[in-house]
């Protein structure tokens, strides 16, 4: 029955003591790292870095590569570099400094406009794999593990944010009884949803007819959500909530786009 798993965010919000229990000091309010851009852009990882103190982060250091470096300057004040290549994405050799700012993060964001580099896709997939802590996927950072999606969809501590495009790719290289196609009903993709995530770990975020949808475990909650750029603002935001309550990833997605809309 849809009524057992498929829950509506309306006029209240579903989970209230998420948005109760807030952090009242940035001391106690996370550390995040922001990691993304290439040398053609860096609007992505700039965008979460203002949504996050917006959200109420405590902390945050955003990672470049230093391709960007003189370009940047003063724009980012909490940012740092790490070794890129010669079109100006993260090389292979960044591992390190992602490890590094990982290890001293509470969560890693991938927030997109990584650009589209095989060395890059190396260095993701090794990422993913090395790093166990808390981890938001969105943009086209996404794309990078659209041929291997169960390098991030069977980590424990992951979420997507990823438009209904990038859903389709992910459905097709899992095994996944329902296809996903453009012409779904909001019922259709909740029952999907709710069959995609009972046997894998992420929490996955989509959007579909102006609804946004929110999957784990197999829950989904449905809200309306008009954000033109909702990806990164969605994902930022979810991530702030979600680092200030590790171990209640559903209720603080769903928490942090009732505030969206509130």
């Amino acid at each position: 029955m849809l009524d057992d798993y498929w829950l509506k965010q309306e006029d209240e919000p579903l989970y209230e003591d998420i948005l109760w229990s807030r952090p009242e000091s940035k001391t106690s309010a996370g550390k995040m790292v922001i990691i993304g851009g290439n040398a053609h852009g860096f609007s992505a990882p700039g965008q979460a870095y203002n949504v996050s103190m917006e959200a109420g982060a405590g902390t945050n250091q955003v990672l470049l590569p230093d391709a960007v470096k003189k370009i940047v300057k003063g724009m980012l004040p909490d940012a740092d570099f790490a070794p890129s290549n010669p079109s100006g994405s993260f090389s292979k050799s960044a591992l390190d400094s992602f490890l590094q700012a990982a290890k001293w993060a509470d969560l890693v964001l991938l927030a997109g406009d990584v650009g589209r580099n095989s060395e890059t896709a190396i260095l993701l997939e090794n990422f993913v794999q090395k790093y166990n802590g808390l981890l938001t996927l969105t943009q086209d950072s996404v794309d990078y593990f659209k041929e291997t999606p169960k390098l991030i969809v069977d980590r424990a501590g992951t979420l997507i944010v990823l438009s209904l495009a990038q859903l389709q790719k992910m459905f097709i290289n899992t095994p996944s009884i329902t296809p996903i196609t453009y012409s779904m009903t909001t019922q259709q993709l909740v029952a999907a949803l709710h069959d995609y995530t009972q046997p894998h770990q992420a929490c996955i975020v989509t959007m579909h007819n102006n609804l946004l949808f929110i999957a784990h475990s197999g829950k989904v909650v449905t809200q309306k959500h008009e954000d033109k750029t909702w990806r990164v603002n969605t994902a930022t935001k979810a991530s702030v909530f979600w680092m200030q309550n590790p171990n209640k990833i559903f209720e603080s997605v769903v928490s942090s786009n009732y505030e969206n809309d509130s």
